[in-house]
């Protein structure tokens, strides 16, 4: 089961200055195209980077839909256990129609 934010959730998370890790799992050729900041480790390469991935602070993770997040939380969480994983609905879409609509869409 993937719990999921929504982009306002996540928007006023960041107003607030909660403490929690973003997590972008899309390509690095992507990040070039559109993003919203965090921490960007491919999906194809969450295997090897699990360290990365904070087991104290709520993680929210998204790619371009929410489709690649959502496989990477059920990974992560098959791999370490960690239940404080939060896929952004929509991706970085949703971020684009929602809250601001200067990140291109692709």
């Amino acid at each position: 089961m993937v719990k999921e934010i929504s982009v306002t959730e996540l928007k006023t998370w960041i107003d607030e200055g909660k403490n929690f890790q973003l997590l972008d799992v899309r390509e690095p050729h992507e990040l070039d195209i559109a993003s919203i900041g965090g921490d960007n480790i491919p999906l194809k390469t969450i295997p090897h980077n699990l360290s990365e991935i904070s087991e104290e602070k709520e993680v929210v993770v998204y790619c371009r839909s929410g489709k690649r997040s959502a496989k990477a939380i059920e990974f992560i969480q098959s791999q370490k256990g960690i239940r404080t994983l939060f896929n952004l609905k929509g991706g970085i879409l949703a971020w684009s129609d929602e809250i601001d609509n200067t990140i291109k869409k692709y």
